[in-house]
């Protein structure tokens, strides 16, 4: 049966119901956080590290993700997220002793959200789409901003009338009843059902079609996993990638400690945290957007500039600690820092193309999910070693530039190039 619209904009619906409910249901261990040790006493620090040690595990199944994904496709990887978290969520209650939190919150979640988060969707989604690549996943991506706005504070008020037992169990039967029968409808590339990414009709016969293929030689390379760690831009990749996130989450783990150290209030500390996932609805879904016309190094370069300008807010609000720099600080991560995974998966593609793409991104996210611990690792180190946030936020600005030097040397713009940039690429080929 013929659909009146692209069958890829309903793999998008599905992406973005999954990520605002399988990302922020991970997230929501911050909000289990107090209430977990005001029951059992435990310190911070090992109650905390199931949430780290689940990082861990994230990381260290992302290539076997991207296997499973190459093997089996979409619908075996998400319904496998799902079993994997709703378990975890459901088992959670039943902690009496901190490992049953590490196995559940920590093993279970962290390996489920490997699946239905950024770096699962970002193994097939970009098979869908050419011309408008970067608008959709940025579309697909905003999900997590609008469950952060809508799933989290029902899950608060759950916990506040009923306790953070029950708030866990409701988390996890949603994620079965409504992820469960949607991600029956994934699909991993459009021939999959007849059709061509971006809903275009097969070519005319008496009309070549338009290739955005830059360098021929590398884009008609079969790329393995072996092949592609052999080359640089690989490696540029895996680096820009371990920086973004490493600049992503040294923000967003400690602006808030540094905001209550600076005099600021709870409340306002509370709602830049908001605002930052609030503000990067838009700039996600304009800058993948953008990024389908001029490039993606660019639109990475911009998304590292935001957060580079949102490192020197907070080292400036040290000195001065006034409302505009804390905008400033909010407006610059979400709208453009934010960007970062609107093209995450665009970048990977256009350079390593072709069947083993889920092996090669899921071994590249292990590099980005590395970054992501170690920020705020070394954020923190830093702090205890210099007894401020100064040479820490300092340091995120320079892992900030050389985070947009990495892609700009990973060069995807010069094997395929983005829709908006196809009359240069044809120019230079004529």
């Amino acid at each position: 049966m013929r659909l009146p619209f692209f069958y890829g904009w309903i793999i998008i619906a599905v992406t973005f119901v999954s990520m605002a409910i399988g990302v922020n249901a991970r997230t929501s261990f911050s909000l289990f956080f107090p209430p977990i040790i005001d029951e059992f006493g435990w310190e911070r620090g090992v109650t905390a590290g199931a949430f780290s040690f689940g990082f861990l595990v994230s990381a260290a199944v992302s290539p076997l993700i991207g296997r499973t994904m190459d093997r089996f496709g979409p619908r075996i990887v998400m319904e496998l997220g799902v079993a994997l978290m709703a378990s975890g969520l459901l088992l959670a209650p039943l902690t009496t002793q901190p490992w049953h939190l590490y196995l559940t919150i920590g093993v279970l979640v962290g390996a489920g959200s490997v699946c239905l988060g950024y770096s699962g969707q970002s193994l097939f989604l970009p098979n869908w789409f050419n011309r408008r690549r970067g608008l959709a996943m940025g579309l697909a991506f905003a999900g997590v901003g609008i469950g952060s706005i809508t799933l989290l504070p029902w899950v608060q008020h759950m916990i506040e009338q009923t306790g953070w037992r029950t708030a866990c169990t409701a988390m996890g039967v949603l994620i079965l009843v409504v992820l469960a029968p949607i991600n029956l409808l994934l699909r991993k590339r459009p021939e999959d059902l007849g059709l061509r990414a971006d809903g275009d009709a097969a070519p005319s016969a008496s009309v070549a079609p338009v290739s955005n293929v830059v360098d021929p030689v590398w884009a008609g390379t079969d790329w393995t996993l072996k092949r592609a760690v052999r080359t640089a831009r690989f490696w540029w990749i895996a680096l820009g990638y371990f920086c973004g996130l490493y600049i992503w989450y040294a923000v967003q783990v400690h602006q808030t400690k540094f905001l209550l150290d600076i005099g600021f209030s709870p409340s306002v500390a509370v709602w830049a945290l908001g605002a930052v996932s609030l503000l990067g609805i838009p700039g996600q879904i304009l800058l993948g957007h953008l990024s389908d016309q001029v490039g993606r190094e660019w639109i990475w370069t911009a998304s590292c500039l935001g957060f580079a300008i949102c490192f020197a807010a907070l080292i400036a609000l040290k000195s001065l600690p006034v409302l505009p720099l804390v905008y400033l600080m909010v407006l610059t991560q979400g709208v453009l820092g934010y960007g970062l995974t609107s093209i995450m998966g665009a970048v990977v593609v256009e350079i390593f193309q072709g069947r083993h793409y889920g092996s090669i991104f899921g071994t590249i996210m292990l590099a980005a999910l590395a970054g992501g611990a170690a920020g705020p690792w070394v954020t923190g180190v830093l702090h205890d070693l210099s007894g401020s946030y100064t040479i820490a936020f300092a340091a995120g600005i320079a892992v900030s530039v050389l985070s947009a030097v990495a892609i700009w040397r990973a060069s995807p713009r010069k094997i395929r190039a983005v829709a908006g940039q196809l009359h240069k690429a044809q120019a230079s080929a004529t």
